[in-house]
């Protein structure tokens, strides 16, 4: 089967935000005269949705809800104004869209970031190359549940079987295969290779570039792929 396109998650894949979000949320914390936390640790907090940060960021003591849409509300205030602040592509993602737009290869987003914040960061950074961007509207529609990365699947007139669902956490990889699609696990992200293969992934690519060769394995001007 030849891939038509891909999915792409959008934090830990196609941009490095770790600072950005991280930053707002220290702020928060810092404002309530709560820990802070390093970037490091916060590495583990990203993937399910800034709540679920929010949540897991918070002190035990100080973590009921009311609290945490208190402190969610305010990190999102602190984030939306400074997302793109550090934020910024990964090297070689822009080189891997150009190749794949050039190869009529369609090319979407789906991320547990809110939808609006979603949205605001690929324009801002990866303006027109995405047929589809889709975040969280809905927390029961967050990945892993794979209804969102069907309904694009939809958008771009394609089998899932067609697609690969790239990203660099278990839950990518768990939504690519609740979706039945294609799990590519990304090395260079917020998770580490054994728990992207723990979690379903098909192949695993060490540099954006990697991934052509998955989509044209015959193209030998392309550096050669790393998969397990």
């Amino acid at each position: 089967m030849k891939f038509k396109g891909v999915i792409f998650d959008l934090d830990g894949t196609l941009v490095n935000s770790l600072e950005d979000i991280a930053d707002a949320m220290n702020t928060v914390l810092q404002g309530l005269n709560y820990p802070m936390h390093s970037y490091e640790t916060y590495q583990y907090f990203i993937g399910s949705g800034l709540r679920n940060l929010v949540n897991r960021s918070l002190p035990e003591t100080n973590n009921d809800e009311k609290h945490i849409d208190l402190c969610y509300q305010l990190m999102i205030e602190e984030y939306s104004h400074n997302c793109t602040r550090k934020t910024k592509a990964y090297d070689g993602i822009i080189e891997l869209l150009d190749h794949l737009i050039s190869n009529n290869i369609k090319l979407s987003v789906f991320s547990n970031k809110s939808d609006a914040l979603t949205k605001k960061i690929t324009a801002d950074l990866f303006p027109g190359y995405f047929d589809t961007v889709v975040g969280l509207s809905v927390e029961a529609l967050k990945k892993p549940n794979p209804t969102e990365a069907i309904a694009i699947s939809k958008k771009m007139g394609l089998e899932a079987e067609e697609i690969i669902f790239a990203g660099d956490s278990d839950i990518d990889m768990q939504t690519a295969v609740n979706a039945s699609m294609s799990a590519v696990g990304v090395t260079w992200g917020y998770r580490l290779e054994e728990e992207l293969i723990a979690a379903g992934a098909k192949y695993i690519i060490n540099s954006p570039l990697d991934l052509i060769k998955i989509i044209q394995p015959n193209d030998e001007t392309i550096l050669a792929q790393n998969m397990w």
